[in-house]
């Protein structure tokens, strides 16, 4: 027994330590907001990996390519995490969905632990909640956008529809405020859309996601949101989150009925 333990008292289980692979710099203190509020709450080391901040398919595919993602890999490895995720979906996506998973691949065998992507967590948290058609609320330009649009459809989820905010930067998503992100929501529902997703890991959304859900009435997944969820999921930790928790106000239906 650790004579530093009174009788009886159980040693701390270390928290879940969650490496977030980050490109460059808007909202990533989601993660953070999150993971302190998660029960129990778990522990985030974000490595930022480098790219241009422009909103082209041919730019996203550079921000996703190995040889940027790898100084980022390395860093973690000198973390000890116990579960990755790329946190871009953009840079998932425009690879398809085989590629995004060979990319989700590549850094699991790097670190030796499970990892994914924002996309693949985005097509996981559908099929977790049975969801088949959806409408799409990307801050993306169009065409962008519509590389979102064909990777869902690899995955099997009909898009009944889809609008764009037409953001060229992540450094301009990071600034779209809580009304702008309620008010777009809410404009791109649509009555066949069993749920809304929001793609952009560049767009806070984690501190009101239970007023996303009101606003439409539907399960509303948004990309940060996913990224966390996948990750308790890899690492075997999802529990449902108290929702009615006055202080903590939930983080959606995807966690609440995990």
């Amino acid at each position: 027994m650790n004579p530093a333990l009174d009788a009886g008292e159980m040693p701390a289980i270390p928290a879940l330590r969650i490496g977030i692979l980050y490109p460059l710099h808007s909202a990533e203190d989601d993660y953070p907001y999150m993971a302190a509020r998660l029960e129990p709450a778990v522990d985030v080391f974000i490595a930022h990996t480098d790219a241009t901040d422009l909103h082209t398919v041919e730019e996203c595919r550079r921000t996703g390519d190995w040889e940027h993602l790898l100084p980022g890999v390395e860093e973690l490895r000198e973390h000890n995490v116990a579960v990755c995720m790329w946190a871009c979906t953009s840079g998932s996506f425009v690879y398809g969905l085989a590629g995004a998973r060979e990319q989700a691949q590549n850094i699991a065998d790097r670190l030796g632990v499970p990892a994914s992507s924002t996309s693949l967590a985005f097509v996981n948290a559908l099929r977790a909640l049975q969801i088949q058609r959806v409408a799409i609320a990307a801050t993306y330009p169009q065409d962008l956008a519509a590389e979102f649009r064909r990777f869902l459809g690899e995955g099997e989820i009909e898009v009944a529809h889809l609008q764009s905010l037409d953001i060229w930067t992540a450094v301009e998503v990071g600034e779209v405020d809580r009304g702008e992100a309620l008010a777009f929501v809410q404009a791109n529902d649509h009555p066949e859309a069993e749920g809304i997703l929001v793609p952009d890991t560049a767009l806070h959304t984690t501190a009101f996601l239970p007023d996303l859900e009101a606003a439409v009435g539907k399960p509303v997944l948004t990309a940060n949101q996913v990224t966390m969820w996948e990750a308790l999921r890899l690492a075997g930790q999802l529990r449902p989150q108290n929702t009615s928790h006055e202080s903590q106000r939930g983080f959606g239906k995807l966690l609440a009925a995990t």
